[in-house]
């Protein structure tokens, strides 16, 4: 059965894993925090305690959404209060486990997904955030060199990771010196010396990441597993390769499902009207032929989170 819901000033669909924000007085305009909320804040860690949950509504929007599915955790913005509420959650995800177990291990893919981190360079974030503690990781990547313009590092680096203080140790890019089947062989073996030495976590047997950021592309890609690709069937290794991509460079390493569905939480940050019809078949068309790729993430033990744009919303919206 299908569900209509409004997005207005005092948002339904929050998320219990991001943090399960209320409205509250303080209003969003450019910026996440009023300047004497901000400076109220100095350089003291983030507080657990939801006083600057952000006002993450676009207006108000009706949405018909399927409950049957699962797809609780759905959240349409506009694209500035997508990136400012991304922000706010994930900085909530690094003091929760940085706390916990002393490190937050975050894997990233490519595409427009960067861009949408950029509230987190900025303050409070900036200075409030242990970065120190955080471990970065590419959920996919292109088999190029690291300053080819389409390497996810590059990509990664010049948006966020050059403009924030994560010890370059932590970040763990693969060797683009490789080809694309030792390339993928070595970055499995570096996660499992790291589930080893419990700088991931893990769970039955498999790395479980702190947060999965994805993307997902018009054909419903996410990371680099394709529609119709034989790697959407792959469960036995962690990390594989392709020299056929779909989309270029045909050269990639990807996380497998396994992986990517044993992480804690996964946000999909899903944008534009380009992708509106695939957003329309993952969670509302009963009718379709074929599962989309980004349909078979679904974490066993942790959440999923849909952060939408109203260009990719769009379909869902009623008449």
């Amino acid at each position: 059965m299908a569900f209509s819901t409004t997005l207005s000033n005092s948002c339904t669909l929050q998320s219990s894993l991001f943090c399960a924000q209320k409205s509250n007085p303080l209003s969003l305009k450019t910026s996440i925090l009023p300047n004497q909320v901000g400076n109220k804040l100095g350089f003291q860690p983030l507080r657990y305690d939801k006083v600057f949950s952000p006002n993450r509504c676009v207006g108000k929007i009706k949405a018909s959404l399927k409950w049957e599915k699962g797809y609780k955790n759905v959240e349409v913005f506009s694209k500035e209060h997508l990136a400012v509420s991304l922000a706010y959650d994930v900085a909530q995800l690094s003091n929760k486990y940085t706390k916990e177990r002393g490190a937050f291990t975050v894997a990233l893919s490519g595409g427009s997904l960067i861009k949408y981190l950029r509230k987190l360079v900025e303050s409070p974030y900036a200075e409030t955030i242990d970065w120190a503690k955080w471990h970065v990781f590419w959920a996919d990547e292109r088999v190029v060199p690291k300053d080819h313009l389409e390497s996810n590092y590059k990509l990664a680096s010049d948006g966020f990771l050059s403009k924030v203080p994560i010890p370059n140790l932590n970040v763990y890019s693969i060797d683009d010196s490789l080809p694309p089947d030792g390339a993928a062989d070595v970055y499995e073996t570096t996660l499992r010396r790291l589930v080893t030495s419990n700088v991931i976590a893990s769970t039955n047997g498999l790395p479980k990441f702190d947060l999965m950021l994805l993307g997902m592309g018009p054909d419903g890609h996410v990371a680099s597993l394709f529609p119709g690709h034989s790697l959407l069937n792959e469960d036995k290794k962690w990390v594989t390769f392709l020299n056929d991509s779909p989309k270029p460079p045909p050269e990639r390493i990807t996380f497998t499902f396994p992986v990517i569905n044993a992480s804690s939480n996964v946000a999909m940050v899903v944008t534009g009207a380009g992708k509106s019809t695939a957003v329309y078949t993952a969670l509302e068309d009963d009718k379709k032929s074929v599962v989309l790729p980004v349909e078979k993430v679904s974490p066993i033990e942790g959440e999923l989170k849909w952060y939408l744009d109203k260009g990719a919303a769009s379909k869902l919206f009623k008449e």
